[in-house]
């Protein structure tokens, strides 16, 4: 596989120098800028062989250096090793941006060369300016990958189905008609929509293109007067074609799209967000673009009644689902029958697709057994695949796809009697989680003034993870959902009422342990005063977690009533669904500690 890789960059190499191409630039994404993408835009994954979701290449005639997050500097550093790739750890302070890197290693004169149909065209402005003021030039339309990547995987042909109403809580010609009267008020007429969740919540569609979220490859285009979904023909029926048609929706070619742009009247007004509109759509509007924000993003973020019904609904089959799971990997830790981080998350896929509804796991399972699980997004293959012993810790990071809701959950369990230590790392970050979990906090608040909530404890004894704590959730949608976050870094978007955000603190040694406890949360009201509204957080999420990695000698008593409490709501509401037995080991499970 090695040599593969330095074969291909070889190959990628001669195509910059026919082009003239001093420096290209790769992403992880797609033309919908999206972060789970289908396997026809893995370009980035193809060239470099590193497998993780964040990180961009850039190739030089001499160099290659694939930039990534603290998340995968331990998985990058693996699988970059012996291709040539030397890995750019992202966010440290003597790590260079791209940019900075560009400008301090390229001559004057010299080409960087990018896809256009990648970047958004916010980045591709600012790059454009900082290579020109150095004097280097800017090649939008370097896209050779089609040359060398001969047996690519075309666009997806997944058929697209209908999100039921029952499941989404509003039809699609009333999104559609909420949609427009915010888009006038930001002075356009039409919107243009590249982002696959907005395109699949506002029609109500939903389809398999990308693996473990459920949207259609698709653009949109929503106009007052008639609007066009750009996808492929083979991937709409007749039933589809008719519910699109009643909703004053027709379809084109998905090819089309900036030949249709480029047609539009010259009067045309057509909003569209720079930030996640790729540049080659936002030039082919030309000037009939407006600026401006999705009126999407903040719309679908805030779940109506019916969706947090079907979401509630989804954490309780998740629920029973993860009992039976946990409960088939303690048996054969029992019996000593092998199990490896690959079993359980077979295990995990089996449970969850016997509950009603399932449509396919949320992300690919990370279960990271002692240091795997401190490498924050690790991904099990058959190389890496160890088998579970009877001590130390296991992380599970899991989640699924039904229906009628998208699950998100991380328990970090004792395989054995645990260490003091082991104790004490887990109990500061089920602190942090619990302190966020009772939060309550004044309309207006961002994500980014409740982050220190999660982090407090474990700063104090001089500890950190570098992650984000939140993110939000779709509802049978992405389990990366904007535009809200719980992070260090400030995101301009407050948490609403119908927002359902991830809590999920963590710590992580180096080649030790990692440890990880999240549930999902939801804003919902807590009281008013003179000083206006109040929110607070539902926990949404219904499993336990492991007690015997509780230090209560840390704890508060506060502390120690909402584990309880906690545990108590999950036995309450999961033991009708369950087995005599699971409710047993249940029982078990939630006992007070």
């Amino acid at each position: 596989m090695k040599q593969l890789i330095i074969d291909r960059l070889d190959a990628f190499r001669a195509q910059m120098k026919k082009d003239g191409i001093s420096a290209a630039i790769i992403p992880q994404t797609d033309a919908h800028l999206g972060e789970y993408i289908a396997s026809h835009w893995q370009v980035r994954r193809w060239l470099s062989g590193f497998t993780g979701s964040a990180g961009t290449l850039v190739i030089t005639p001499t160099e290659a250096l694939l930039w990534t997050d603290s998340r995968y500097f331990l998985q990058a550093a693996q699988q970059l090793d012996g291709t040539s790739i030397k890995l750019m750890k992202e966010g440290l302070p003597d790590t260079p941006a791209i940019t900075q890197w560009l400008v301090a290693n390229m001559v004057k004169g010299q080409t960087v060369g990018i896809d256009g149909f990648l970047f958004p065209a916010t980045d591709v402005d600012n790059l454009s300016h900082t290579l020109a003021r150095h004097g280097l030039l800017l090649n939008t339309g370097f896209a050779p990958i089609d040359e060398i990547w001969t047996d690519r995987p075309e666009l997806p042909a997944d058929p697209v189905f209908i999100h039921d109403v029952k499941y989404a809580g509003r039809a699609a010609t009333d999104k559609i008609h909420d949609v427009l009267a915010q888009t006038g008020q930001q002075g356009a007429e039409s919107l243009l929509i590249t982002d696959l969740a907005e395109i699949a919540w506002v029609l109500n569609i939903r389809s398999s293109d990308v693996k473990c979220t459920p949207v259609a490859t698709a653009f949109l285009y929503l106009a007052p007067a008639g609007s066009t979904l750009f996808i492929k023909e083979e991937k709409v029926d007749d039933q589809v074609r008719g519910y699109l048609a009643e909703n004053g929706v027709t379809t084109a070619p998905y090819n089309s799209i900036t030949g249709f742009l480029e047609s539009l009247p010259d009067n045309a007004t057509v909003l569209f967000e720079p930030g996640r509109t790729s540049a080659r759509l936002r030039d082919a509007l030309g000037g009939r673009g407006i600026s401006g924000s999705s009126p999407i993003a903040m719309l679908k973020a805030a779940k109506n009644q019916v969706q947090i019904k079907c979401t509630r609904h989804a954490m309780e089959s998740d629920g029973v689902a993860l009992v039976g799971a946990f409960m088939e990997i303690e048996r054969r830790m029992r019996e000593d029958i092998p199990i490896t981080e690959l079993d359980v998350a077979d295990i995990l896929t089996h449970f969850r697709s016997q509950q009603e509804g399932y449509f396919d796991a949320s992300f690919d399972t990370i279960a990271g057994y002692e240091g795997h699980g401190a490498i924050v997004h690790y991904s099990a293959t058959e190389d890496s695949s160890v088998r579970i012993e009877p001590h130390g810790l296991l992380l599970i990071d899991s989640g699924a796809q039904y229906l009628y809701g998208t699950t998100d959950i991380t328990r970090t369990i004792a395989m054995g009697t645990p260490t003091e230590e082991e104790r004490r790392d887990f109990t500061l970050v089920m602190k942090g989680h619990i302190a966020l979990a009772q939060a309550i906090f004044p309309e207006g608040t961002r994500g980014g003034q409740l982050d220190v909530l999660a982090r407090q404890f474990l700063w104090k004894e001089g500890l950190s993870y570098l992650h984000g704590t939140g993110h939000g959730v779709g509802q049978f949608l992405s389990v990366h959902e904007g535009p809200q976050s719980i992070r260090l870094n400030d995101v301009p978007y407050p948490l609403v009422p119908g927002m359902i955000t991830s809590n999920e603190p963590g710590l992580y040694r180096a080649d030790v342990h990692g440890i990880r406890c999240e549930n999902l949360v939801l804003t919902i009201p807590a009281f008013t005063t003179e000083f206006g509204n109040f929110y607070r957080f539902e926990t949404l999420t219904l499993f336990p977690f492991d007690r015997s990695l509780f230090d209560i000698s840390i704890m508060t008593p506060e502390e120690i009533n909402w584990v309880n409490g906690y545990h108590r709501e999950v036995r309450s509401r999961l033991t009708p669904l369950l087995t005599p037995e699971q409710a047993e080991w249940l029982r078990i499970k939630t006992e007070e500690i």
